[in-house]
């Protein structure tokens, strides 16, 4: 049998030789699951800030089902590793971890496990058998040695383990969650938030949080973000995704891509599953969730929240039971555009707020309650009296493809004064969805609308990007739009040209100048300068007046329209400009 590898530094009986930094006790967490490991990762830097008493390593225990990208998580950390089978070497005065799951080696050091969610609310399979337990619930064999202690966020947590497990009596710790604590501090920089991940102003951030497991809102409904997105209008909503870590580890990246790719290419931002979801949750207009933790998070945070899923494995009496009697539900086959403006509109700040008061003991204070448990455990002083830093969440990257492709619908309204264009756009790439929706049979390629038919005043069309990488939906489209601001008038004017040539099919090419200004290019040669006074020089909404009112017979020259579009109102002036060149017009 091949030796075990040497421990190397900053642990191991010769490690004093050649460490740099001597710690009085080591500490070990054990990395098992990467939602484990990242509840540890966010706190544990507060916890001993400036601390050089304490020595860290990071046991890998691989024996998990959702074990793949724990290693990478703690590469990418700048982590000092060890394997499991070390741990007993390594002498540790505290072990420290988020999985209950952990088999602990034999001795005498204390195990502190924290919650990688909120308390003992949800059943999840037993890796040791064919049942199930309750997740955050260490073995009987563990409790019986007197070593562990189980960090919980309120009491009642306490009560529920002990009618379960009654040999958790005495091993239980009141820490409160520095998670929500966290997200607390975050609140008020939602919009920032917002803004970093690219959400225009002005428009919603729906957030869709899903757990793991057949009955999670992904595992139940793949299609829900595509629907979703299909029936909310571009120009007023934005959809995000949480997705549970253990989903990421147990199914990997691609396979979650390629089920949720409708939805990708209609805009859907994917949230990074490591640490981004927080401030991605903080600043959600509405959350769509399930029985996960993620969901509760955001009730608490005072969200607005539909239930797309939830659940039976959540346990009864926990505040995640209570949240799924108390929010409404989403009804996926009904109005979802309805429902959502519904419960943005019947916001109120407190309505999970007794929920949240069950599952939180003393907002504000777990870090400082935890890093005395921490320090008690390590028989050792705290560094200050001082309370850990409450430190504001990054902010996050932005995320999610550019849209090019879009099923609109416009509404010409003469009876204002100037004349009034409502536009309403979706992503073509989940049009059909619409129609499983809402039970319309829905063809992007056809020019049909989600809504309604065509009436007086009322017009459908498609619009692409020219990057649009669907050959299929560009060269179906009724209006092709310039993919960056063209260098100069001559340029834009050729562009056209060759766009119109190029697509047959097509009624109208549009491109952004630089100042806020679009030429439209008619297929009869005549070109329509759109000067816009809205902050975006994007070409579809210029686009999609012109091409309204070119179907409703209406002058082209020396009008002023107000474009109606998502939450504002925008004046477009229009002119006719010299045709293009080699199109034969007078």
């Amino acid at each position: 049998m091949r030796a075990s590898q040497p421990l190397r530094v900053p642990v191991g009986a010769d490690a004093g030789r050649w460490s740099t930094f001597h710690g009085e006790k080591t500490l070990v967490v054990a990395a098992r699951t990467v939602t484990s490991t990242v509840r540890v990762l966010e706190c544990l830097p507060a916890l001993l800030h400036g601390d050089a008493r304490v020595t860290v390593v990071f046991a890998h225990d691989p024996t998990s089902a959702f074990s793949d990208g724990v290693l990478e998580l703690l590469h990418d950390a700048g982590c000092r590793i060890i394997p499991w089978t070390q741990v007993r070497q390594a002498e540790p005065d505290l072990i420290l971890t988020a999985s209950e799951n952990v088999d602990v080696p034999e001795g005498h050091c204390p195990v502190l496990v924290l919650p990688h969610g909120i308390g003992f609310q949800k059943r999840v399979p037993d890796s040791r058998g064919p049942r199930d337990r309750l997740s955050g619930v260490v073995p009987d064999s563990l409790l019986d040695s007197g070593r562990a202690w189980l960090a919980i966020s309120h009491p009642s947590q306490e009560e529920q383990l002990l009618s379960s497990h009654p040999k958790a009596a005495g091993r239980t710790l009141l820490v409160g969650d520095p998670c929500y604590d966290e997200l607390l501090v975050s609140a008020g920089r939602a919009e920032a938030y917002r803004q970093a991940l690219g959400v225009p102003a002005g428009h919603r951030l729906v957030v869709l949080s899903s757990t793991w497991g057949r009955t999670s809102l992904i595992g139940q409904d793949p299609d829900l973000a595509a629907r979703i997105l299909a029936a909310l209008p571009y120009d007023e909503f934005r959809v995000a995704a949480i997705v549970h870590p253990n989903v990421w580890s147990g199914h990997g990246s691609w396979q979650i891509r390629t089920l949720l790719a409708p939805a990708l290419e209609a805009g859907l931002m994917l949230i990074p599953h490591i640490h981004a979801w927080r401030p991605a949750l903080v600043a959600a207009d509405v959350v769509v969730g399930d029985h996960g933790s993620v969901t509760l998070y955001g009730a608490a945070l005072g969200k607005p929240v539909l239930l797309g899923a939830f659940g039976s494995e959540a346990v009864d009496g926990t505040a995640a039971a209570e949240l799924g009697r108390s929010a409404p539900r989403l009804n996926t086959l009904g109005d979802v555009r309805e429902q959502i403006t519904s419960a943005l509109a019947a916001q109120a700040p407190d309505r999970f707020a007794a929920i949240a008061a069950g599952a939180f003991d003393r907002p504000g204070q777990a870090l400082a309650r935890l890093r005395a448990a921490l320090y008690h455990l390590l028989d050792l002083t705290e560094p200050t009296p001082a309370p850990p830093p409450a430190l504001y969440l990054g902010e996050p990257e932005a995320t999610g493809a550019e849209v090019t492709a879009w099923t609109v619908v416009s509404t010409v309204s003469p009876t204002a004064e100037p004349d009034t264009v409502t536009v309403r756009r979706r992503p073509a790439t989940v049009a059909p969805y619409r129609g499983v929706n809402a039970g319309v049979s829905t063809n992007a390629n056809e020019d049909e609308d989600e809504d309604e038919d065509e009436t007086v005043g009322r017009f459908r069309h498609l619009a692409c990007d020219e990057r649009e990488r669907d050959r299929r939906l560009l060269e179906s489209a009724s209006v092709l739009l310039g993919g960056a601001p063209a260098a100069s008038s001559m340029a834009a004017l050729r562009w056209i040209e060759d766009a119109l040539a190029r697509l047959p099919g097509c009624r109208l090419a549009a491109t952004a100048l630089n100042g806020g200004v679009c030429l439209v290019g008619l297929r009869d040669g005549r070109i329509v300068e759109a000067a816009t006074t809205g902050p975006t020089a994007a070409p579809g909404p210029a686009a999609a007046v012109v091409y309204s009112l070119l179907r409703a017979a209406a002058p082209l020259d020396g009008v002023l329209v107000t474009l109606r579009i998502g939450a504002r109102d925008e004046d477009v002036a229009l002119r006719l400009c010299a045709p293009s060149p080699g199109s034969g017009a007078d």
